[in-house]
């Protein structure tokens, strides 16, 4: 009985060895839902995609973990000496730096970034350790909690200080040095797009197949060093924010009291809003005007023709003219003086300078 007992044990282990999925099955998963999730049209922070995320997180880390465990990397060793067949296992960080950036949680964000961070310098690190590409590798950020600062020290530390010239050249060497990733960037996607259709096919030999993957190890250098310095300036954005929630409490403003409709009426209330202002406002009510043609008689019910009254206004502007005319023909010393002053006075004003009344 105890025999039987275990060889349906040993059944059952041998089972069990033989349905765990194998390193390069499992690398090649990961990478493959990778590539599904980036190039998906699906919204980031729906409920399938981000499912295929944290499947694909769990996959990649089972083959960090795996890839450890058989000492595939040494830092001993030089780039030649690594397997043809392990080469691809290098990209397993980035690749987790990738997916942990596309996870959604806006109270999480600070630790998504600081884990993605942490993935993204473990890649460079191991490559410049092969030295793969030539590159600079960045600075190690603070990844530790916040320190609990007063409210003071919060504000002060919020403030965005003036660049210094130093920074300002530092900004315009890291713009050209972006600059250049970005070309390098577009040759390798042109000479992996050429390598890719025989190693896709099956036909590819161990030399095209070595080539494919460093290809893609140093296309992923130059995402995983735009990735850190994106990373750097997020960081830095939600520790400010935190440090703003941290500190004191914005005073509450007083409540207004909300300003009281008002409609705008033909009455005396209707010339006190427009009584002062520009002179294209109404000054007057209806009723105004009405009352001051009526104590002229230009009112057509007062039998005064509107003609009329148009008629005797011409009439009395002609009727100064032409006693204009005649004191200047008469020589009139005062009224030559007064249109030697008015003319040299055009001369210098344009018509119109003198009605401006504030009206710029």
């Amino acid at each position: 009985m105890a025999e039987c007992e275990t060889s349906e044990s040993d059944k059952q282990d041998s089972l069990s060895d033989a349905e765990a999925p194998k390193l390069s099955d499992l690398f090649d998963r990961g990478w493959k839902i990778f590539d599904e999730v980036d190039n998906t049209n699906d919204p980031l922070a729906s409920n399938s995609v981000q499912v295929r995320v944290r499947r694909a997180i769990s996959m990649l880390e089972d083959t960090s973990r795996m890839a450890a465990q058989l000492n595939l990397f040494s830092r001993n060793e030089e780039l030649e000496e690594i397997a043809t067949a392990d080469l691809k296992y290098l990209l397993s960080p980035a690749l987790l730096g990738a997916l942990t950036m596309k996870v959604t949680g806006r109270e999480k964000r600070l630790e998504i970034v600081q884990t993605a961070r942490a993935y993204f310098m473990d890649f460079l690190r191991r490559c410049k350790d092969y030295n793969v590409s030539q590159f600079t590798l960045p600075e190690s950020g603070n990844e530790s909690t916040l320190p609990e600062e007063s409210s003071e020290d919060a504000t002060s530390t919020c403030m965005t200080p003036m660049p210094s010239t130093s920074s300002l050249v530092a900004m315009a060497t890291q713009r050209q040095a972006k600059i250049e990733r970005y070309s390098q960037k577009k040759e390798l996607e042109a000479r992996l797009s050429d390598v890719r259709r025989s190693v896709e096919s099956g036909q590819a030999d161990d030399e095209t197949s070595r080539d494919f993957y460093l290809l893609n190890v140093r296309k992923w250098i130059i995402l995983c060093l735009d990735e850190v310095q994106s990373i750097d300036q997020e960081m830095e954005i939600l520790k400010n924010m935190d440090l703003m929630q941290l500190g004191a409490p914005q005073p509450a403003r007083p409540s207004r009291p909300p300003m009281k409709p008002f409609i705008l009426t033909k009455d005396a209330l209707q010339a006190q809003v427009f009584g002062s202002g520009y002179p294209s406002l109404p000054t007057m009510t209806v009723n105004d005007w009405y009352d001051q043609h009526k104590k002229h008689g230009v009112l057509p019910d007062q039998g005064v023709p509107r003609r009329l009254a148009v008629e005797e206004d011409t009439d009395a502007k002609e009727s100064e003219e032409e006693e204009k005319e005649k004191l200047a023909e008469n020589d009139d010393e005062e009224a030559l003086m007064k249109a030697r002053k008015w003319d040299d006075w055009k001369d210098d004003h344009r018509r119109g300078y003198g009605n401006r009344q504030n009206m710029g």
